[in-house]
């Protein structure tokens, strides 16, 4: 059975892991100790950051200590310390921490060891950070920084928004949570946050995969740490389907991440792609996990998603896809979801065609043309399936508003290349 940590959260073994490396694994059970000491979670993640900051500092150049993650919680706890001691009830606040607080609590823990279960920590930070009275977007810039690890400076470059504004939605989302208890839901409650943790971190995903705007299609960097973080869920949860689904979805998608893009950063389709650049080692990876995830429970849309991408994968070309299998699992991919589900529809109308021809996926978007008004990735099919129909004048003008609508630069002039090729 694949256990889904073929490379695990830290560095791939053929180079020593990085202070960057070290911070990042060490995130969620540094801050977990803190809140789970003291509480304030929002006081405790800022003196996590301000440990953070000093190990980048002085790690890089007298080397990473024996133990790092007994390091940051001594070198963290004395930042919050300090921040306690200088409000108005200081007097209170150390007494009720005299009282709460082992003996040994400052005494950094040998490795592999802890007065709290760290994993299980990770775990109730991704609960706590994915709260559902938090806004979206809150909960994906608490996560990354509260359990991913990352700055706010790069949480912003990541999102294209200033620092001083990622800042102040970080800020606003830990005061949101001010109070609440630093423990995992109750069973009745798990379900539901559970779906809310997976939506956030496909949300990292999808945003790394193919970024929504700016100069670059592809943010390595979040949909690494969408896939890490996912990792450490399905450690916590390997018999949960739809966490095992997930994870294979990502590694599905981002097997092809090498081919998606030209030598000058332009997008190449799926259907052009050098298939031979395709990370081989996580398609397997993935297409385990698919059958595992499958095995665990009636599949639910990460699992199907999963599953969907494995064909592709898997083909050795886009003429030997399965599309009538791949149209099938969009079927029921439609079927089961709760409501409407556009974006899955448009890809299911995309298989049609591929299955049927251009006259059956142009017949499919109908249907659609309410729901997706106005969204360029639906001028985007309809411009490539007028192509393919024989319509030049239409997918010339399909092309064009696709182009004007995205706000991808590389999207933008991939669909401007394929309107003039139009018009050679």
């Amino acid at each position: 059975m694949n256990d889904g940590t073929k490379n695990g959260p830290g560095p791939p073994a053929h180079r020593p892991a990085t202070t960057e490396d070290l911070l990042r694994l060490h995130a969620p059970q540094v801050l977990g100790a803190l809140v789970r000491r003291y509480g304030h979670f929002d006081l405790a993640e800022d003196a996590v950051q301000e440990a953070f900051i000093a190990a980048a500092q002085q790690w890089p150049a007298a080397g990473a200590p024996d133990n790092p993650r007994g390091w940051l919680i001594k070198t963290a706890s004395r930042r919050l310390v300090d921040q306690l001691r200088s409000e108005e009830a200081r007097r209170r606040r150390e007494e009720n921490a005299a009282a709460l607080t082992p003996r040994d609590a400052f005494t950094a823990p040998p490795p592999g060891e802890s007065r709290a279960p760290s994993e299980d920590d990770t775990l109730t930070l991704l609960f706590l950070c994915c709260h559902p009275e938090l806004p979206a977007a809150g909960r994906t810039a608490l996560t990354l920084r509260a359990v991913g690890g990352l700055t706010t400076a790069e949480i912003a470059r990541a999102h294209l928004v200033p620092e001083a504004t990622m800042a102040q939605r970080i800020s606003r989302a830990k005061q949101k949570i001010k109070g609440v208890p630093f423990r995992q839901p109750g069973p009745e409650d798990r379900d539901r946050r559970l779906a809310t943790v997976l939506q956030v971190l496909y949300l990292i995903f999808n945003e790394g995969h193919t970024a929504t705007s700016g100069s670059e299609l592809h943010r390595a960097d979040l949909a690494h740490e969408a896939i890490r973080l996912t990792r450490s869920v399905r450690r916590l949860l390997p018999t949960e389907g739809a966490v095992t689904g997930l994870l294979a979805l990502m590694l599905l998608t981002e097997a092809r991440s090498a081919a998606r893009t030209g030598p000058h950063g332009e997008l190449v389709p799926l259907d052009e792609q050098d298939r031979t650049r395709w990370d081989r080692a996580a398609i397997a990876e993935g297409t385990a996990l698919v059958e595992e995830s499958l095995s665990q429970g009636p599949a639910g849309p990460y699992q199907l998603q999963a599953a969907i991408a494995a064909l592709h994968d898997e083909a050795a070309s886009t003429e030997e896809t399965d599309w009538l299998q791949i149209v099938a699992l969009y079927d029921e991919l439609v079927r089961r979801a709760p409501g409407p589900e556009p974006m899955a529809e448009l890809s299911r109308a995309v298989a049609v065609a591929m299955a049927h021809g251009p006259e059956a996926g142009l017949a499919e978007l109908k249907g659609l043309e309410k729901e997706l008004s106005g969204n360029h990735r639906l001028d985007a099919v309809r411009a490539h399936l007028l192509e393919k129909s024989g319509d030049t004048e239409g997918a010339l003008a399909a092309y064009r508003s696709a182009a004007n609508r995205t706000l991808s630069v590389p999207e933008s002039r991939y669909l401007m290349m394929r309107a003039a090729r139009l018009r050679a």
